[in-house]
């Protein structure tokens, strides 16, 4: 192992030419900014744009907007691309991954709750998306293809997660994303394309303010004046990991060797409740802003496990990774960015006439 590996800092890597499918989102932002910041990578994004937009992207880089119509491959030079289009244009994602080294599948219909009103739309989006993707990659012989899973295809199991429990995923959206596994592996080992499928825990971070997760939720709420609901009794409990940690193990995937095929639990490997949670965010949120959040308690969703947190012993021991952000240095973070964002909205706001 390379000393760049064992700190865990995927820099001055060979893969230059990125494919970032929902790349306007939260988690996508987060890796186009480390990578611009960084310099020297190319950089193309698929985003149909119902959650991010062109101004958030404009927020972390400068980027060329290119018709979907055109069929040039990723350019040579450092530069960020977007094409707004639908993973489930199988010839969008065809053209649009000519030349990548990486494609990084981020799109996806995301969260427990949409998947069970909608399982139709879940299974097309996540299901048939990701093929789309991964046969972009193959007929493109691209190099590596990582895979954004989630915990859910374990289902209701007594914690930690691992990689080799047997899944049984509770919500459509955790069969849907069992499924893109799935076809990850057959990928793997029928074309030999390097899959990397990560499992992450509960994202929160910068960037985040129009995540629906409970983090940024909740603080969306209390700016608001809202009261926060907290699902069931708040004694379920989650892995929340900073967005910076996913980040640096999206790269490592993206770059690592030896690790086709593999699947990789990328969380803390540290439970907390969401009650716990929320009285973090309502200390943070006092401390920094002002603000008092107040808490209120509504019916269990559907499809929602009572207990998950992962065990991420093997990512440390084949990616080279572990998280390094606890979750109260993270909430204040969190919290510290939506307060900066309020500021600079505030500040665009066109003044009015006296």
């Amino acid at each position: 192992m390379d000393s760049t590996a064992q700190e865990g800092q995927p820099r001055g890597t060979v893969a230059k030419s990125w494919l970032i499918t929902g790349g306007c989102g939260f988690i996508g932002r987060n890796l186009v900014q480390d990578l611009v910041k960084e310099g020297g990578h190319a950089i193309r994004i698929v985003d149909n744009l119902k959650v991010g937009t062109t101004s958030d992207l404009g927020q972390v880089c400068d980027f060329a907007e290119i018709s979907p119509g055109t069929n040039e491959p990723i350019p040579s030079w450092p530069g960020v691309e977007l094409i707004v289009g639908d993973i489930l244009d199988s010839d969008l994602v065809l053209r649009a991954c000519q030349g990548a080294h990486v494609v990084v599948h981020l799109a996806a219909n995301t969260g427990v709750a949409p998947s069970v009103e909608n399982p139709r739309m879940d299974c097309e989006v996540n299901v048939m998306g990701t093929l789309n993707c991964l046969e972009a990659a193959r007929q493109n012989k691209t190099g590596r293809f990582v895979f954004a899973s989630s915990g859910a295809p374990a289902g209701e199991v007594e914690p930690p997660i691992h990689e080799e429990l047997p899944p049984h995923p509770v919500s459509p959206y955790g069969a849907s994303k069992l499924a893109g596994e799935g076809y990850c592996s057959a990928y793997f080992r029928t074309f030999g394309l390097e899959t990397v499928a990560l499992r992450f825990g509960n994202v929160y971070g910068p960037l985040s303010g129009k995540k629906d997760s409970v983090v940024a939720k909740f603080i969306r709420q209390a700016l608001a004046g809202q009261p926060v609901e907290i699902y069931g009794d708040g004694t379920q409990t989650r892995d929340f990991i900073y967005v910076e940690d996913l980040v640096r193990a999206i790269r490592l995937a993206a770059t690592r060797p030896g690790i086709g095929g593999e699947i990789f639990q990328i969380a803390t490997s540290r439970e907390h409740t969401v009650n716990e949670l929320a009285g973090l965010l309502k200390n943070e949120l006092k401390k920094q802003l002002g603000i008092d959040m107040a808490i209120t308690f509504g019916p269990p969703r559907l499809g929602d496990v009572k207990r998950n947190y992962s065990d991420t012993s093997k990512a440390k021991r084949l990616l080279g990774w572990q998280s390094t952000t606890d979750l109260a240095a993270g909430l204040e973070r969190v919290v510290k960015w939506f307060g900066q964002d309020i500021k600079n909205r505030s500040a665009r706001l066109p003044c009015s006439e006296p």
